[in-house]
């Protein structure tokens, strides 16, 4: 069996790439083994593994609970966070050059986090989501701070129909001068999402602009579901 990054590095980064450029979001299938899976779950209960748990009631979020961990990080989430991000670094580097920004994102995560820190935001980002029946979660964007990365993923820990149903993963994206359209990930135990922050690049007949996107969780008709969000910029609280 491979470790996971080994794994990460055997998946096909241009099709990813591709994804991310067309659709804002690309879906990893398979990345964690059911074991792995199993203990994240169980990390939930560990107190000692958290630095802050937030009721999503209390701030009108949605319904459900989510942790964020302290630095250490578990190791399998540091390999996770710490391989991914070049990738995803180049892909944003290259929204930023469509869309004439001189802004650039280093292409190391320890750089990304040295940088965090510089502005005070050293607190880590990355958490951990339950939902029960009822629960939810409504479209926001993961920011932060000053020093934000543009993309983020999401693991997801439960079978669907199986451990839950319902609690479907939602992406809108915001159509220039008409609706917002939305779109509804299917993803199983052990696959990886990655997706936009808050914007992704669109080839218009002027050139490439900014499009606003938002991310949420449908609400669970049944069951638990749980979740590993890892979003690579460092916060200040």
């Amino acid at each position: 069996m491979k470790n996971v990054a080994e794994r990460l590095h055997s998946k096909d980064w241009q099709q990813i790439s591709d994804d991310m450029h067309e659709c804002g979001y690309s879906l990893i299938k398979g990345l964690l083994t059911i074991e792995e899976c199993q203990e994240l779950i169980e990390l939930y209960n560990d107190k000692a593994s958290y630095r802050k748990t937030i009721s999503m009631e209390r701030y009108r979020f949605g319904a459900g609970e989510y942790k964020y961990f302290r630095y250490p990080l578990p190791d399998l989430i540091t390999t996770v966070r710490e391989t991914v991000y070049p990738y995803l670094a180049t892909i944003a580097n290259k929204w930023m050059e469509v869309l004439q920004s001189s802004h650039r994102f280093p292409s190391a995560h320890s750089t990304l986090r040295e940088q965090c820190s510089e502005k005070g935001q050293d607190k880590p980002t990355v958490l951990i989501l339950k939902y029960g029946a009822g629960g939810f979660n409504t479209l926001h964007q993961d920011l932060y701070g000053d020093i934000w990365f543009p993309m983020q993923a999401v693991l997801f820990l439960n079978e669907p129909g199986e451990d839950y149903n319902g609690g479907e993963f939602v992406l809108t994206e915001q159509i220039p001068r008409a609706q917002s359209k939305a779109s509804v990930i299917s993803a199983h135990k052990g696959d990886m999402l990655l997706f936009t922050t808050n914007f992704r690049p669109v080839k218009g007949t002027r050139g490439y602009y900014r499009v606003n996107m938002k991310h949420g969780v449908s609400p669970l008709h049944s069951g638990n579901r749980h979740t590993l969000g890892i979003i690579f910029h460092d916060a200040q609280t």
